[in-house]
Formats: C-alpha cells, sequence, structure tokens
C-alpha cells in the first residue's frame, strides 16, 4: 500500500493520511486500522432519485461521488480480501444529506483519506500498523498444501494472514489387497493430479517468476502423502519439459510432517526445524517460535509464563514483562474493539511494555495460527523475565484436591488441561 500524503501529530494523535490499496493483502492492513469513529472519505457510487420538474415523476440514476462518513462498523471477507466500511455520512454533498447511512467499498488502486483524532486518534498502535501497512519492502510469501489422502487445503501464507485459496477432495477407494490395491493408487494419482492442477492454477507461475519472484511452497501431510505429492510434480514437470516449473520444484518446494491435511495442522508443519531454518527472516516464523517458547514454559508451570488480561497486566506492573527476555504477546483483534476505553487499555499497555520496559511487544495476527492459538487464553499471554508466583489467586478459590472453583477457576481448569494436552 502506497502512502501518498501523511498529515499526522504524533503528540496528540490528531490528523490524517491518504493510502492508496495496490494488492489484495493491503485490504487486511486496513481492516485492522480503520476503527468505529474515524473518518473516512472515498469514492463511492450512489443510487439518487430526483424529481422531473416536467412531469412530476421521479428518475433513478447511479452516479460517482466523493463522500465523507464517520465509521459504525467494518466488515473484511479473506477469502476475496473485500472491505467494506459502514457509517453516516459527515460532509456535506450535493446528492446525499448529512447523517445518512452509507457503505463504503474500498476498492484497489482508489485513493481515500483516513481521519484520526480526539480521544481515540492515530496511537502509538495505529502509527506502528500504518508504518508496516505502507512498507516498501517486498512482504514474503508461502505457499502451502496441506493434505492427506483425499484431502487438500491450498493456501497463502503472508506475514499477516493464513487465507484458504481452495480446497480440493477427491474420493479414494481403500487400499486392500491384489486388485484393491491397484484401485488405490489409480485413485491417489487423481488426487495428486487434481491438487497440481488446482495448485498451479492458484500460483500462476510464469507471472510470479516473470516478476523474479520464487515463494516457497510447503507440502506438509501425514505418512507420505506430501512426498508423493513432491513426486507426482516432479514428474509432471518432467514428463511435459517444462523447465521453468521443474526448476522452481526442485528448488523451492519444502516437505514437512503434520498430523492431518486441515488448515490448523500447517501450524506443525511451520514450526518444524528445517522449515523454520528456510523462513527463519520472516515475521510468522519468529512468532511461531515466541509461541512455541510460550507454550512450554506454560508446561512447566513455573511462573515464567502467564496468559489472561488480569494476569499480564499484573505481570507488566512488577516489571516482569521488560529487558531481558521479556515479551508481550497480543492479538490485533484486541484492537479492534468498538469500545474506545478498551482499546485505549491494551494500547497503554504495549507503550508501557516497550516504552518504559524495554521488553519486546509481537502484535499477533488473528488471521494466523499463532494468533488463533492465542485467542484460546484470552488474546493476551507474556514470556516473563522472572518468575512469579499466584498471579490469578485473587480470581479463584481453590479446594483441597488443588482444582479451582467458580467460573473463573473452572476456565483456568480447562485452559491448562487443553495446555497439557497439546503437542509442543
Amino acid at each position: 500500500m502506497r502512502l501518498v500524503r501523511k498529515d499526522i501529530d504524533e503528540r496528540s494523535g490528531e490528523g490524517s493520511a491518504s493510502l492508496l490499496p495496490q494488492e489484495p493483502e493491503d485490504m487486511w492492513h486496513l481492516y485492522n486500522l480503520i476503527r468505529p469513529h474515524d473518518i473516512l472519505r472515498a469514492p463511492a457510487l450512489r443510487k439518487v432519485t430526483r424529481e422531473a420538474t416536467s412531469t412530476g415523476s421521479t428518475i433513478s440514476s447511479t452516479i460517482r461521488t466523493t463522500l465523507t462518513i464517520r465509521v459504525l462498523s467494518t466488515d473484511f471477507d479473506p477469502t476475496s480480501s473485500q472491505l467494506h466500511v459502514s457509517g453516516r455520512v459527515c460532509a456535506e454533498n450535493p446528492y446525499v444529506s448529512i447523517g445518512a447511512h452509507h457503505t463504503l467499498d474500498l476498492e484497489l488502486n482508489r485513493q481515500f483519506q483516513l481521519e484520526k483524532g480526539g480521544d481515540d486518534g492515530w496511537d502509538s498502535v495505529s502509527l506502528d500498523m500504518l508504518k508496516e501497512a505502507t512498507d516498501v519492502k517486498r512482504r514474503a510469501e508461502v505457499w502451502a498444501v496441506v493434505c492427506q489422502e483425499g484431502l487438500a487445503n491450498i493456501c497463502i501464507v503472508t506475514e499477516f494472514q493464513t487465507v484458504v485459496r481452495q480446497k480440493v477432495e477427491v474420493s479414494i477407494p481403500r487400499k486392500r489387497t491384489g486388485a484393491g490395491a491397484e484401485a488405490h493408487d489409480s485413485g491417489m494419482g487423481r488426487f495428486y493430479e487434481t491438487v497440481m492442477q488446482t495448485l498451479l492454477r492458484q500460483i500462476d507461475l510464469p507471472t510470479l517468476l516473470a516478476e523474479g519472484k520464487s515463494p516457497p511452497l510447503l507440502l506438509a501431510g501425514p505418512g507420505f502423502v506430501a512426498q508423493g505429492l513432491q513426486k507426482h510434480i516432479l514428474a509432471y514437470a518432467t514428463r511435459i519439459g517444462d523447465k521453468a516449473l521443474l526448476g522452481y520444484a526442485r528448488q523451492s518446494i519444502l516437505v514437512a510432517h503434520a498430523s492431518s491435511g486441515h488448515v490448523h495442522a500447517l501450524a506443525e508443519a511451520l514450526k518444524s526445524p528445517p522449515v523454520l531454518a528456510k523462513l527463519s527472516d520472516t515475521k510468522y516464523a519468529r512468532e511461531t517460535q515466541l509461541m512455541e517458547k510460550f507454550f512450554a514454559l506454560l508446561r512447566e508451570d513455573d511462573g515464567r509464563a502467564w496468559y489472561g488480561p488480569r494476569e499480564v497486566e499484573r505481570a507488566v506492573e512488577k516489571g516482569a514483562v521488560g529487558r531481558g527476555g521479556g515479551v508481550l504477546l497480543i492479538s490485533n483483534k484486541l484492537f479492534r474493539s468498538e469500545d474506545i476505553g478498551v482499546r485505549k487499555r491494551w494500547v497503554t499497555l504495549v507503550e508501557k511494555v516497550r516504552n518504559e520496559e524495554g521488553g519486546e511487544v509481537r502484535v499477533l495476527s488473528s488471521a494466523h495460527e499463532s494468533g488463533k492459538r492465542l485467542e484460546g487464553l484470552g488474546d493476551i499471554g507474556a514470556i516473563l523475565t522472572f518468575p512469579l508466583q499466584d498471579l490469578d489467586e485473587d480470581d479463584e478459590t481453590v479446594t483441597s484436591n488443588g482444582h479451582a472453583e467458580g467460573a473463573e477457576g473452572q476456565d483456568h481448569d480447562r485452559l491448562q488441561q487443553e495446555i497439557e494436552d497439546m503437542e509442543i
């Protein structure tokens, strides 16, 4: 996304930015950046009804104009990368009266202006999001196929989200001795061919190679399914004499283990050492490593990792999330709250850790597997520089058998059991 103009007073949080979205992922950044009460000025299509002076009849027409609205809500479709912003018109327009409702559809390559101010202006988190969204450096992308016999999910993993581009399902006969084995092998051949052709249509390899791009392709699955798909791609490229595809398959394909062909199993493949070594310079690889460390510390249960809003805030107050290894893990979902007070609460916490304590802050994307794992723990967690005990002692009563009573205590027991069951 291109930053056309920036007129922001970072001390007061007042000002506006003119932006030009250039690729589908820019819509995801805007979904996190645009909040209720913001003022958005963008091109719009509006149906206008006029009365004919001579006959008294009405004439309807669709006109293109520019509207300024005060945002009420946003709606984002990750599959199509479409962003719809609803609000009330707050500036004079010859076709639409002030106060009328309108939904703006933000489009690629169409400039718009976003203004923030007052109590909910350009805070430090918003400015960081703006900086990330307009970073001119090429963002890393990884294509991934998570597959098992008869099922494959083709995904694209960027720095900020994981999107399922296509789901492939093919019926495969069970493997039996004799003629049944041949039917099974034939079914797997059809499955590999369907997945490969679907994948090639999604990647558009000739265009990427012409632009000098060669994104890694991760194949993951249980058993030898992923290896079988890799062999099928190599055999196909050799058979048709496609040197570009053959070179890409040899240099860019990574094969890793995953427990199933479902999307959630992608996290297992992304955290495997060979994949992490290949993708070590990417944002999500670093976040995956931090989440693994976080869950490992939770399982040790020695007070060096905590989750939940109240517990993490207490840890920060005690100075335990600071220099020397302290990390605050927080989901960007918390900054999309419609309540200004809620957003300011988490912005203040982020600024305290980053500016006063000197700790590391990682705002995890709720569209990434790391962010989804954090969601089950209250959307916030922390790795501490020194252990702290009983941060949750006021929230529960412990019985003689060591179990917590009450709703919050039951929540704690349930989450602790989930952590113990997780494969780290």
